[in-house]
């Protein structure tokens, strides 16, 4: 997985009040979630501020990373567990992040990248891809920046579902009747079809 720094500063003040005031200065409120447990074993969250121009590196792009944050001179190493945007601005609002480390399992969607021309295809259909991301559990070190999906025998009318792809150190976390992509017929398709008849 691709790596990306990010430096931030612990936040005293939450609440509303003072993530509105820290958006204003160009900084987005965050969360890290480790190793560290409350009294009710749920996962203590670290108050932290990063700047958005630093953020949105990380956010605006197609990648997954794991970042390598810096808050107030403490190392610790992160992906982006949820994001909160402005319902109509499309602002960022609030991070999320999940620290992680060599040995712990991480579930994450990482992006499906199709690989090959189908037969479907070269018969006159139309490739059509149905989600962009699969949730693989692993070790992030394992975890690779793409899934390679060959769909050179994929025939017109048929399609992949999650359930029939296996990847080498990955389990995959979602349902297996997703279907990821497939060959529809096309008006082009249909005519050849009748013609060949």
């Amino acid at each position: 997985m691709r790596e990306i720094s990010v430096s931030g500063q612990k936040r005293t003040a939450t609440g509303k009040k003072a993530s509105k005031l820290l958006r204003k200065e160009g900084m987005v409120p965050c969360n890290l979630y480790g190793e560290k447990k409350g009294e009710n074993g749920l996962p203590q969250a670290m108050a932290f501020q990063a700047s958005f121009s630093e953020l949105r590196k990380a956010i605006y792009t197609p990648h997954v990373y794991v970042v390598n944050l810096t808050i107030d001179g403490e190392a610790h190493k992160a992906i982006i567990k949820e994001l909160q945007f402005h319902p109509t601005t499309d602002a960022l609002l609030h991070a999320d992040f999940f620290e992680v480390n060599d040995t712990k399992d991480i579930t994450i969607g990482i992006p499906v990248k199709l690989n090959g021309l189908a037969q479907g295809v070269r018969d006159g259909g139309k490739l059509n891809l149905s989600i962009r991301k699969i949730d693989v559990t692993a070790p992030y070190k394992q975890i690779p920046e793409v899934l390679d999906i060959d769909v050179t025998n994929l025939q017109l009318g048929k399609a992949i579902k999650v359930g029939a792809l296996q990847f080498d150190g990955l389990k995959i976390a979602t349902s297996p009747e997703v279907v990821v992509c497939s060959v529809k017929a096309t008006r082009a398709s249909r005519a050849a079809a009748a013609a060949a008849e």
